[in-house]
C-alpha cells in the first residue's frame, strides 16, 4: 500500500481562534487520500498533523500565532502534584461514588498566568480553540468556488471533505493549565534558605569527611559497618527512601478498588472500521456523546456537529490498519479508546497509534462528568498506554499532544508533561522544552537548535526523485515535468518538496491532474 496526497497549497489571511486576528493565520495542506504509518510518522516529524483526512502544517514564520509540534516522553514521566489529585480523584469516586464539585473542574492556574483564560477550566481540556469557524468555512468555500471557475474542477465529494475537515482544523492534546517556568532566585536575608543548593559546610567538616573517607578506602569491608554502627559516617551514607515513597503513574491509574466499589471504569481500544462488529455497535452511543459534547461545549448549533461532519472529522482518517511482526499487538492506525463507566461511554480519546509514538487527535466526553477532570486524565492514561506498548514494541516510546503555542496561555498546560520536547521548526530536531521556553519568552517564533551550522537533513535534496501520479500512471517529477508548460507548477511541486522532505516525497505519491 502507497501512500496518495493532493497537495493543496498556501492558505493564509484568515482568523485565527488563539489570537482572534481576523487574518494573521497561515498554513499550508493537502489532502491524504491514504497514508502509511510510517510516512505519517515522518510527516509529524516535520510539523505536519491531520484533521480526519486533511493534512495541514503552519507556515511557522508567517502565521500569527506558531504552533510547535510537542511530544513527551512516557518512559521518564513522573505524574506532577496536579495529576495525582485528578487521578486521587477519579479513585475515589471509583471507589465511593463521592467526589468534590467544585465549580473549578481543573486544578487553578499559576496566579502568573492570564487572568483572561482563569473561568471555565472544561473547555481546556483536549480542546482545539475554535477559530471562527463559519469564517473558516466561507473563506474555504471561496477559495474552491474560485478555483472551480479557474478549471480545477475539484470533486464536489473532496470540496466538502475539505471544508468539514478545516472545521477544527488543529487539536489539543488533554491536560491542565499550565503553570509557568519557575525562576532561581537568590534567597533574601532573612528568608528561607535555596533548598535546591548543597548547604553550606565549614572547612573543618569537609577535612573530617575527607578524612573519613580515606580511611574508609584503607579499611576492609567489614570496618565500613563498624563506621557506620557508631555513626561515623552521617555525610556518607545516604538514608534509607521509604519504600513507598514514590508511587508511578501505573500505580495510581491501576490501584485495586475494593470489591463494593461504586462505580466500573473500563477503557476499551476500538479501530476505526465500520468493518469492526465493536466499533459499529458503540457508534450510535458514541456519535451521541459527541452531539452532546460540541453542543454543550463549543456552543455548536445541531446542523454542524451531524453525523457526516461526526464521522469526517473523527471516524475518517487516511491511515490504514498494519500489523507489523515488531509492532504492538493492536497494529498501527486510527483508534478510538472508550472510556465506559457502569455500562455507558462517558469519554472517547480519538488517537493514531504510529511507529514511534501515540498520537493524541482528540477528545470528547460527556459533560455531566467534567468534575472528573477528563481532559487530564485521559491524557495520563494515553500517556500510560505508551509505555504498555513500548513493552512489545521498543520504538514506540513518545506521546505526541499535537501544538504548543507559547504566545497562547489557553495552550501552554501542555509544556506540564515532563520531560517533553518541542520540534525545531528549521531543522526538525527535537529540542528539551527547558532549553526552547526562554527563547519563546523573547520571540513568537523561534529556531530552538542552537548550532548555527545546523541544516534540515531530511530536506528535499534531489526534486526530480519525488514520485507523481499523473494520468493512471506512477513516474519521477523529473519525467513528469517534462510534461507541463504551465509555468506555476513546478513552484507548486517544489513547495511541497520541501514541506514533505526527501523521504516522504519520494515514498508517497502526489496526485497531479
Amino acid at each position: 500500500m502507497a501512500s496518495m496526497v493532493e497537495y493543496k497549497g498556501l492558505k493564509d489571511g484568515y482568523h485565527c481562534g488563539y489570537c482572534d486576528s481576523k487574518e494573521g493565520k497561515a498554513s499550508c495542506g493537502m489532502w491524504a487520500h491514504s497514508l502509511t504509518a510510517q510516512d505519517y510518522q515522518d510527516l509529524i516529524d516535520r510539523g505536519w498533523r491531520r484533521s480526519g483526512k486533511y493534512v495541514y502544517k503552519p507556515v511557522m514564520n508567517q502565521t500569527c500565532c506558531p504552533q510547535y509540534t510537542i511530544r513527551c516522553r512516557p518512559l521518564q514521566f513522573q505524574p506532577s502534584k496536579s495529576h495525582k489529585k485528578v487521578l486521587k480523584k477519579m479513585l475515589k469516586f471509583l471507589a465511593k461514588g463521592d467526589v468534590s464539585r467544585g465549580s473549578c473542574e481543573d486544578e487553578p492556574m499559576d496566579s502568573t498566568v492570564e487572568d483572561a483564560v482563569a473561568g471555565d477550566f472544561a473547555l481546556i481540556n483536549k480542546l482545539d480553540i475554535h477559530c471562527d469557524l463559519k469564517t473558516l468555512r466561507d473563506d474555504l468555500k471561496e477559495s474552491l468556488e474560485s478555483e472551480e471557475k479557474k478549471g480545477g474542477n475539484p470533486k464536489k465529494e473532496e470540496s466538502t471533505e475539505l471544508i468539514q475537515s478545516q472545521h477544527i482544523e488543529e487539536k489539543l492534546g488533554s491536560g491542565e493549565p499550565s503553570q509557568s517556568v519557575k525562576v532561581q532566585t537568590v534567597p533574601k536575608p532573612g528568608k528561607g534558605a535555596d533548598l535546591t543548593k548543597p548547604p553550606c559546610r565549614k572547612a573543618k567538616e569537609i577535612r573530617k569527611e575527607r578524612k573519613r573517607l580515606k580511611l574508609m578506602q584503607q579499611s576492609p569491608a567489614g570496618e565500613l559497618q563498624g563506621l557506620q554502627a557508631q555513626g561515623e559516617l552521617p555525610s556518607l551514607i545516604p538514608p534509607k527512601s521509604k519504600s513507598n515513597q514514590t508511587k508511578s503513574l501505573e500505580d495510581f491509574i491501576f490501584e485495586p478498588l475494593p470489591e463494593d466499589a461504586s462505580h466500573k471504569l473500563e477503557v476499551r481500544l476500538v479501530p476505526v472500521s465500520f468493518e469492526d462488529p465493536e466499533f459499529k455497535s458503540s457508534f450510535s452511543q458514541s456519535f451521541s456523546l459527541y452531539v452532546k459534547y460540541q453542543m454543550t461545549i463549543h456552543q455548536d448549533p445541531p446542523d454542524e456537529c451531524g453525523e457526516t461532519e461526526f464521522t469526517r472529522f473523527l471516524c475518517s482518517s487516511p491511515l490504514e490498519a498494519e500489523n507489523p511482526p515488531d509492532g504492538p499487538d493492536c497494529g498501527y492506525g486510527s483508534f478510538h479508546q472508550q472510556y465506559w463507566l457502569d455500562g455507558k461511554i462517558i469519554a472517547v480519546g480519538v488517537i493514531d497509534i504510529l511507529p514511534h509514538c501515540v498520537s493524541s487527535v482528540y477528545l470528547y466526553y460527556d459533560p455531566d462528568y467534567s468534575f472528573l477532570s477528563l481532559g487530564v486524565y485521559s491524557a495520563l492514561r494515553e500517556i500510560a498506554f505508551t509505555k504498555q506498548l513500548h513493552e512489545k514494541a521498543s520504538q514506540l516510546s513518545y506521546y505526541y499532544m499535537g501544538f504548543y503555542i507559547h504566545s497562547c496561555p489557553k495552550m501552554k498546560y501542555k509544556g506540564q508533561y515532563r520531560p517533553s520536547d518541542l520540534l525545531c521548526p528549521e531543522t526538525y530536531v527535537w529540542v528539551p522544552i527547558e532549553q526552547c521556553l526562554p527563547l519563546l519568552e523573547n520571540s513568537k517564533y523561534c529556531r530552538f537548535n542552537q548550532d548555527p551550522e545546523a541544516v534540515d537533513e531530511g530536506r528535499s535534496k534531489d526534486p526530480d526523485r519525488l514520485q507523481v501520479f499523473y494520468k493512471k500512471a506512477i513516474m519521477p517529477y523529473g519525467v513528469y515535468k517534462k510534461r507541463q508548460r504551465d509555468p506555476s507548477e513546478e513552484a507548486t511541486v517544489l513547495q511541497y518538496a520541501r514541506l514533505v522532505g526527501q523521504r516522504c516525497a519520494e515514498s508517497m505519491l502526489l496526485f497531479r491532474s
